[in-house]
C-alpha cells in the first residue's frame, strides 16, 4: 500500500472521529473510511488497530466510549476537539500546534476532496457531524515542506535522525542530531520537537530553516517519546517569542473558510447575501501576513492596508509568474 493511500485513510479517519458530534460505532467507520469498506473482518480488525495506536503514538487522542447508560449500544470512538490541540500555555487561543498527522496533509488537493466526502459518507449513515470542527485540520494552499514528509516518517518510526539547520535566516547552517517525537505548526510555520541528543536538551527546530536532506540516524523504534503533555509542555515553553499586535488589517473571507483568521479577528461582519464576511486582523509584519493571506488561495482578500494588499498581489504576480 502506497504512503498516500495510508496518509489518506489515516486523515480520514481523524476527521470522521473528530467532526462527530459523539461516539462513532467501528461499524460506521468502517463504511465511511476510505480503505476499509473492501478489507474482510479479519482484515478490517488489524487495519484499524494500526491505524488507532499509529495516531495514539503521534499524540492523537482517540477515546474509546459510549453514551448508552445501559450498555447495550455498540461501543465507539471519537476525538476530542481540545485534546486534539496544543492547550493554550504560552500560544494564542486555538492558534496551538496540531500534534501528530497535522493539516500539512491538506496541501495536496485529493486528501482535501476525499476527506470532504468522508464527512459527507458520516452525515449520510446518521452520524451527527460538527464540520466546525475541521478548523482543527483547515486546508490551506502552500509552499512545499521538503523536510516533513521524512520528519513525519521518523516521529511514526521513533527513529532518530541528523539535518543541518539555520538558526537564523542569515546564520551558518549547524548539524543536529534529534529523536523527533512530534511535528506541529505554529503561526503558519512548520517545526519538529524533540530531544537534541548534542545538546542534550528539548529542542524545536523551524522545518523551513533545514538545509538539505533529513538522514536517519539510527534504528526505528532507538528511543522512548515522552507522554504527550510532556510534549505539549515541552512545545509550548520553546516556541518562539512572541510580539504584540501593532497594526490591523480588514480582509474579506469567504463563508466557511480562514477559520485562523476568525479565530484571531477582533471583529468580524457578516455578510449573507454575498458569501462573505469582513474580518478584522491584528498582526505585525506585513510580509507575514500576505504570505499567510496568500496561503488562502481564492477564499480570502486583502482590503486594507495598501502596503498589505500591494504584499498580496506581488506575491500572487510571482506565483503565476512561475512555469507549469
Amino acid at each position: 500500500m502506497s504512503q498516500a493511500a495510508k496518509s489518506e485513510r489515516l486523515m480520514n479517519l481523524v476527521i470522521c472521529l473528530l467532526v462527530a458530534r459523539g461516539y462513532v460505532p467501528k461499524s460506521r467507520i468502517r463504511e465511511v473510511v476510505g480503505g476499509y469498506g473492501d478489507q474482510n473482518d479479519d482484515a478490517f480488525e488489524r487495519m484499524f488497530e494500526r491505524d488507532k495506536e499509529e495516531l495514539r503514538e503521534v499524540g492523537i487522542p482517540i477515546e474509546t466510549g459510549s453514551f448508552d447508560p445501559m450498555g447495550d449500544e455498540e461501543a465507539g470512538y471519537r476525538i476530542l476537539r481540545h485534546e486534539f490541540e496544543l492547550p493554550e500555555i504560552r500560544l494564542e487561543p486555538d492558534e496551538a500546534a496540531v500534534v501528530g498527522l497535522a493539516a500539512r496533509v491538506w496541501q495536496h488537493t485529493y486528501l482535501s476532496e476525499a476527506s470532504s466526502t468522508a464527512v459527507l459518507k458520516l452525515q449520510a449513515v446518521g452520524v451527527e457531524a460538527d464540520t466546525r470542527s475541521l478548523g482543527a485540520v483547515e486546508p490551506r494552499v502552500g509552499g512545499e515542506e521538503p523536510a516533513f514528509w521524512p520528519l513525519w516518517e521518523a516521529v511514526r518510526d521513533r527513529r532518530p535522525v541528523a539535518f543541518h539547520h539555520r538558526k537564523s535566516s542569515t546564520s551558518e547552517p549547524l548539524l543536529r542530531h534529534l529523536q523527533p517525537w512530534s511535528v506541529l505548526s505554529w503561526h503558519g510555520r512548520w517545526y519538529v520537537v524533540g530531544f537534541d541528543t548534542g545538546r542534550e536538551a528539548a529542542r524545536m527546530f523551524r522545518m523551513s530553516r533545514i538545509v538539505g536532506d533529513v538522514r536517519t540516524d539510527g534504528p526505528a523504534g532507538g528511543y522512548e517519546v515522552p507522554a504527550p503533555e510532556t510534549v505539549r509542555e515541552a512545545a509550548a515553553s520553546l516556541a518562539p517569542p512572541e510580539r504584540a499586535p501593532v497594526l490591523h488589517a480588514t480582509v474579506r473571507v469567504r463563508h466557511g473558510s480562514g477559520h485562523g483568521l476568525r479565530r484571531r479577528a477582533t471583529f468580524v461582519a457578516t455578510d449573507a447575501t454575498t458569501g462573505w464576511d469582513e474580518v478584522t486582523v491584528p498582526y505585525t509584519s506585513n510580509q507575514a501576513l500576505a504570505e499567510e493571506l496568500v496561503s488562502h488561495g481564492a477564499d480570502v482578500v486583502a482590503l486594507t492596508p495598501v502596503e498589505l494588499r500591494d504584499a498580496v498581489v506581488e506575491r500572487l504576480r510571482a506565483i503565476l509568474a512561475v512555469p507549469a
